[in-house]
């Protein structure tokens, strides 16, 4: 059982940047490949980020590409997403994510353990 939870969220304008962060109370952390999915009002959870167990390897969504960078500590049992230059479409509810499957991957049905998530709101 893997419990996340997420922190950094918040307003920030359009431009800015913002971190959050995922701590994770697993003991094979470093086994688990981590992602970032976020989900604004009326929409699908979608996939933003991933990053694999050892963290050699990352993947990233076509709208965050080049603005966004995802990272992790395995020995702090933590996964980190930068976001630059924010845009007011990226306002959404982040949630990180854990696998306890080999690999990466962007579908939601891989992912097998979800942290609640955290606000993140961009104004114009």
């Amino acid at each position: 059982q893997v419990q996340l939870a997420e922190s950094g969220g918040g307003l920030v304008q359009a431009g800015g940047s913002l971190r959050l962060s995922c701590a994770a109370s697993a003991n094979t952390f470093s086994t688990y490949p981590m992602g970032w999915f976020r989900q604004a009002p009326g929409k699908e959870r979608e996939f933003v980020a991933v990053i694999s167990a050892n963290g050699g390897t990352a993947d990233y969504g076509e709208s965050v590409k080049g603005r966004f960078t995802i990272s992790r500590g395995n020995a702090k049992n933590t996964v980190d997403l930068q976001m630059n230059s924010l845009k007011p479409e990226d306002t959404a509810v982040y949630y990180c994510a854990a696998s306890s499957r080999r690999g990466i991957s962007r579908a939601i049905s891989r992912w097998d353990y979800w942290g609640r998530g955290t606000q993140v709101t961009v104004s114009s």
